[in-house]
Order: structure tokens, then sequence, then C-alpha cells
């Protein structure tokens, strides 16, 4: 039974997917002689935490309950008042958590106080799974640099377009709606200058019902050649266009721009320093970026490597063509053995195309 209490306290953790950062994603479960009493999940950095939520809907019959909690209680004042008083006020006799906080300031601290005051703790309980609800926080929190995920969508020749740049629409129509779930739950979605030049496109995301939430709008422009009327700059979205840019951007320009959206200017030379930017990304608590390039940008991530997860629609089509564009340009690898390998792979079938999620085998966070 504590494995499935747990699995509903991770499930709850999942309802929030895209709205807590740069918090993590928390959901709590609170059993009673078998029954369960409360359960809570963190919505919104700044609001009331997954403890507190399952801890005020149990009420008194709190005491002497069991608590399961995907992550470590806190144990400081930050944005609300620390977990760890509240669980010991309402009486839970044990807490099982399933991951540490991964803070080194203040991991360990939050089970030692509920320890200091007799609760006892189990720890451990679905890691592996927490971690993986948690992957953007857990790289953020280390690093303060954003997660990066990449996505893809190709014919099964591997082409993104044909040689004269069509593109819509490779994927059918359910790996579409899946990509815009994926704008949805990243902080930010990153493309280059030239999907703009060629696509106009607005990079919002588009759910049924209105569901779903906009990501910030990350144009990657060395020269700052975005014309002033492109779609990104003249939208009505509560979700801001930021442009990166370098030094050869000349000061009128960046003045017209910044009318409409901040300009960031990463670094000299000729080209968009990608590792700088990411840095004054999560400098920004952006702390997750969804990569929606062409061949050229996918390329430079993966030659970086800065990529923490591969999102790839793969389209029942064979477009052919040398011309034709791939999904990864530059200058590749010249033996098998630097290849990108993906592990924890995982293929969906969505309509008639598939989707491949894996992680670059090596990748340190």
């Amino acid at each position: 039974m504590d494995v499935g209490y747990m699995k509903m306290a991770l499930e709850l953790a999942r309802k929030a997917q895209g709205r807590t950062s740069p918090n993590p994603m928390v959901g709590a479960v609170v059993v009673k002689d078998g029954n369960i009493v409360g359960t809570g999940y963190h919505q919104k950095a700044g609001t009331p935490h997954a403890e507190v939520h399952a801890l005020n809907e149990a009420g008194e019959r709190a005491y002497g309950a069991d608590l399961y909690v995907t992550l470590e209680p806190c144990n400081h004042l930050g944005r609300t008042p620390p977990c760890t008083e509240a669980i010991i006020r309402a009486g839970i006799k044990r807490v099982f958590v399933a991951l540490r906080d991964p803070n080194p300031l203040v991991s360990g601290k939050g089970i030692a106080r509920l320890k200091a005051h007799g609760i006892e703790v189990q720890e451990g309980l679905l890691e592996d799974e927490a971690r993986k609800v948690n992957e953007v926080f857990l790289k953020y929190i280390r690093t303060k640099l954003p997660f990066v995920a990449l996505k893809t969508a190709t014919s099964l020749d591997g082409k993104i377009a044909t040689e004269r740049g069509e593109s819509r629409w490779i994927t059918g129509q359910e790996a579409r709606l899946r990509g815009h779930w994926l704008r949805n739950i990243y902080d930010a979605i990153l493309v280059g200058i030239g999907t703009v030049m060629a696509d106009d496109p607005s990079l919002t995301c588009r759910l049924p019902d209105q569901e779903g939430r906009d990501p910030i709008r990350i144009i990657v422009d060395s020269k700052l050649s975005i014309d002033e009327g492109a779609r990104v700059l003249n939208l009505h979205s509560p979700a801001p266009t930021i442009i990166a840019t370098t030094a050869q951007a000349t000061a009128e320009k960046i003045s017209r721009i910044e009318k409409n959206a901040p300009v960031l200017v990463v670094n000299e030379g000729k080209e968009v320093h990608l590792p700088s930017l990411l840095k004054m990304l999560g400098d920004m608590e952006i702390t997750s970026v969804l990569v929606e390039g062409g061949g050229r940008l996918n390329g430079s991530f993966l030659r970086e490597n800065l990529v923490d997860k591969f999102y790839c629609f793969l389209a029942p089509k064979i477009i052919g063509g040398t011309k034709a564009p791939g999904s990864f340009g530059g200058e590749g690898i010249s033996s098998l053995r630097d290849v990108t390998e993906l592990i924890d792979v995982v293929v969906e079938h969505l309509g008639t195309d598939l989707l491949v999620t894996g992680y670059p085998k090596g990748k340190e966070g």
C-alpha cells in the first residue's frame, strides 16, 4: 500500500506541470488507519506547498497519521513558511519521502527536523520515479542552468522539410497536439531566426479549451535581422518574446526592437554563444527550455552537448532528396563511436506517427 500511496502523490505532483517554476512539483497524501484523509499538490510558486494543502484537508484526522510526500519537506522560510513545522503541529506520526531536497544547502535538514520531534521518516520510496517527475528542478537547483529539451518532427528518412522548405505538415494532428502540450509544460520555447523568417510562427500554445500556457519565446538572432512586423513581436500573450543577439546588433535596431521585446546582447563574435545564453536564462529563473529549431540550431545544441532530453516525432513518410534539410545540421561526426546515444527510451504511437523520447547517454545535468 505504501507504493500505491506514493504513486498517488506523484500523480498529484504531475498535475502542476509547467506551473510551479522555479519551484519543484510536489504531491502529498495523508493516510489514517488505511484511509486517505487528505491530498494536495504544490500549484504555483509563492502559494502553499503540497503538505499544507493535504494537512488542511485532513484537519484533525492528521493526528497520528502517515504522510507520503514526493520531496523532502522544506525546513526554511522562503516564499512560504517551513512545511516541517506544519507537519509537527498536525501530529503526523510517520513521513514517507520519495526524494531528498537536492539543494545541498538544505538537503536532509527537513528530515532531521522531523526526526528530532520523534517523527519516523522513511526515505527513497519510488525515488527514481520522483527524480523523473522533477528532472527540470533537479538540474536547475544544482547548476542554475535551464533543463534543455529538444523537439524534432521528421519523415522516416530524417527530413524536416522539402528542398523548397515546405514543412506543414509532416506529422499528423495528434503529434502536433502533443507538441503544443510540450510548449505548455516548459518555461520557454527557443528557435532560430531562420525559423522565424521562413514560417513567421506565433510560438504560442494552442490546446483545446484554451487550457494551455504560452511559453516565453526566445529567438536566437545573431545579427538582429528580425523583421519588426514578425508575429512573435506583435502578439497579445502574457508571455514575453526575448531576442538573443550579439554585439553585431546596432544600438538603433536594438532600440526599435525593444519597443516590443527585450533584447539580450549575449556576446561578441558572429554567433550567439549558446552556453552563455543558457546561463543568462538561468539567471532570469527560466528553468526549462524547449528547442524547436531548424537543423543548424539543433546541430549547434547537439555539438555543444547542451541537450538533456529529446522528443523525436517520426511520420511514416519519405521525402528524399539530398538538398532536403535534416534534423541536425553542421559538420556532424566522423566516427560512430561519437554518436549521441539515447537511453531510457520510450516509444509512443500518436495516430500514425511515433514519438521517441529519450535522454543522451552520459549527459551530466
